[in-house]
């Protein structure tokens, strides 16, 4: 079962290089770069318009209310993987922007809505942070997100303790408050290199 476990986590983190290496070697981060540093374009098209609902049961689209940037993430709140590292990194990035007068909601849509309701998302979702925000829907109001991110997943195994396990992409879309996607953020990066990142886009 251990060793299961930890291929889960290997699949979790969607291949990229040099997460389990690491093992307890620590790198010191960079100072948060200046906001007019340049920024690249993405290269390919990706995102669009989605209709969910929120953790409170109201109605939510890619645009947020109050026109902040956006930390979105799929995958589920009580996942055991990529998901316990990726969404106290996204609350920590939105502490650390929130210092230096940058507002970003960090946002979770769940890939799977029958363990991640309405009721179930928002207690938590708290418990990382309570800036999160939590999105469900019919499975074809996600599916329409899913496609629209390029967003694939499996189900590998149900574990006793934690339920249904998935493999999943493990990156944090950066959107603007209209729901545009900016940029790509790999939850391997440090805080403070994720909140550079979104600082350099903050007043594009």
């Amino acid at each position: 079962m251990r060793f299961v476990r930890l291929l889960c986590v290997a699949l979790l983190c969607g291949g990229a290089s040099g997460v389990l290496a690491h093992g307890t070697e620590t790198h010191a981060a960079p100072a948060i770069p200046e906001q007019n540093a340049a920024v690249t374009p993405l290269p390919w098209d990706i995102g669009g318009p989605f209709a969910l609902v929120d953790h409170t049961g109201g109605t939510r689209t890619q645009v947020e209310p109050d026109g902040k940037m956006q930390l979105l993430f799929f995958g589920y709140a009580n996942c055991p993987g990529i998901c316990s590292t990726a969404l106290p990194m996204m609350a920590e990035v939105t502490d650390l922007l929130a210092a230096r007068d940058i507002a970003v909601s960090p946002v979770l849509i769940t890939i799977d809505p029958e363990l991640d309701t309405v009721a179930s998302m928002g207690p938590a979702l708290a418990g990382i942070s309570d800036d999160f925000v939590g999105l469900t829907g019919t499975p074809e109001a996600l599916a329409v997100a899913y496609r629209a991110f390029q967003i694939r997943f499996t189900r590998i195994m149900d574990d006793p303790r934690h339920g249904p396990i998935y493999a999943h992409g493990s990156h944090i879309y950066l959107l603007d408050g209209a729901g545009k996607v900016l940029t790509l953020l790999p939850p391997v990066l440090s805080p403070d290199q994720a909140a550079g990142i979104v600082a350099r886009y903050a007043d594009l």
